[in-house]
């Protein structure tokens, strides 16, 4: 999966949570989940659920990619002595 996609379904994930969660504790009304217990812990599971991936996706590092002079064929020694070899 893409990046990109990760990181929205987290903050989506976050802000579907958040709002249960808010109507679960009876702050957001006009709803069957108003003052539910239930609501609330579903909501706070997804409110750290999305936190977390947004966390993880924001802190993954993108995979290194070798650079051009580990590619030429040169030792390692060689490169850490000057190319001179005795």
């Amino acid at each position: 999966m893409k990046r990109w996609i990760l990181l929205a379904v987290g903050v989506v994930l976050a802000l579907v949570g958040a709002v249960w969660v808010l109507q679960g504790i009876g702050v957001l009304g006009g709803s069957f989940m108003t003052g539910q217990k239930l609501w609330f812990l579903i909501g706070l599971i997804a409110f750290l659920g999305g936190v977390v991936l947004v966390a993880a996706t924001a802190t993954r590092r993108k995979p290194a990619t070798p650079s051009p002079s580990s590619a030429s064929g040169e030792n390692v020694e060689d490169r850490v002595s000057g190319g001179d070899s005795a």
